[in-house]
């Protein structure tokens, strides 16, 4: 009876560590969800507007412009950006977590990109590739023997516009350089701290992007633009911009939704350790009566034997 109160009380003793390690985790999560999403909500309202700017620019006579007439190319080729070509091959970029204690955050991913893999019609391998952003998701494909085109680990908890950049350059040089036709943005979208949903929009070819999203119709869509210095030089400028501004503005939902995960994870986590702690002490409180009786009961039968 002795050594079994003595499990008892190392068990509670070494839950309580693990729930007060899991509450940390649950407010440095908490903290870093608030810092994001305050972020995030500013940020978007940049987003928002180069997307506008860029949809007036596909769908006015500016591009159609741009696409007849003589232009220099810079050192991305933009009609290769804007022009929608056959679909050979298409690209995947996914947004996982580079570590665990997120819940359910990675396989909700992985598991929805799997379906639109089987809805997309992709059963030959060669018919798409990943750029896995996330050390989960590059884990995950490259030990099922998929092609992962481009992986990038690492990314700061709260996202900077900066330290992205190596990541779109290398996305867009592989698109013009026609290692893929057309790329897809695949992530959690955060809603609030305890609901997320997996999206997966069209980033490149833009041109087809955007044109899905503008009701070419509305005239304020296709009114006029007057380009200085030139066309050239303003859609190099603003062609860029929309594709680090959609990809930056992902990369931080994502983070949003791993953030909001991980605080509800190491919350569940938190209360299972409180919930199991209340389950052993009652255990312990039992064990301890049954042993104080059986005493009790043996010094009573002692004295009556001494009588």
């Amino acid at each position: 009876m002795a050594q079994s109160l003595m499990e008892i009380k190392r068990r509670i003793a070494s839950t309580k560590k693990t729930g007060q390690i899991t509450h940390a985790m649950q407010m440095v999560s908490g903290s870093k969800l608030s810092r994001i999403e305050k972020k995030s909500n500013a940020y978007q309202i940049y987003e928002d507007k180069v997307k506008t700017t860029m949809g007036h620019l596909v769908a006015s006579k500016i591009l159609k412009q741009y696409q007849s007439g003589s232009h220099n190319a810079g050192e991305l080729s933009l009609d290769n950006l804007l022009k929608v070509r056959p679909i050979k091959k298409t690209a995947y970029m996914v947004v996982t977590s580079d570590r665990g204690l997120v819940g359910s955050y990675n396989s909700v991913v992985l598991k929805a990109l799997l379906d639109l893999l089987q809805k997309n019609h992709h059963d030959d391998r060669s018919q798409f590739t990943i750029i896995a952003i996330g050390g989960t998701g590059a884990d995950f494909f490259k030990n099922r023997g998929y092609n992962v085109a481009y992986e990038y680990r690492g990314v700061d908890d709260i996202p900077t516009f900066e330290a992205i950049a190596k990541l779109v350059k290398t996305c867009v040089e592989l698109f013009d350089a026609g290692a893929y036709d057309e790329l897809y943005m695949c992530h959690n979208h955060h809603i609030n701290s305890l609901t997320s949903n997996f999206v997966a929009d069209r980033l490149l070819p833009i041109s087809q992007l955007v044109a899905n999203k503008n009701d070419l119709d509305n005239p304020h869509t296709t009114q006029e633009y007057i380009a200085d210095p030139s066309v050239d030089q303003v859609l190099e400028k603003i062609v860029p911009q929309y594709i680090e501004s959609v990809v930056f503005g992902s990369i931080m939902d994502a983070k949003t939704a791993e953030h909001a995960a991980s605080m509800t994870a190491m919350k569940t986590a938190t209360d299972n350790a409180d919930d199991l702690i209340s389950t052993l002490s009652l255990q312990y409180n039992r064990a301890r009566q049954a042993q104080i009786t059986t005493e009790i009961t043996e010094i009573i039968s002692g004295a009556s034997a001494l009588e």
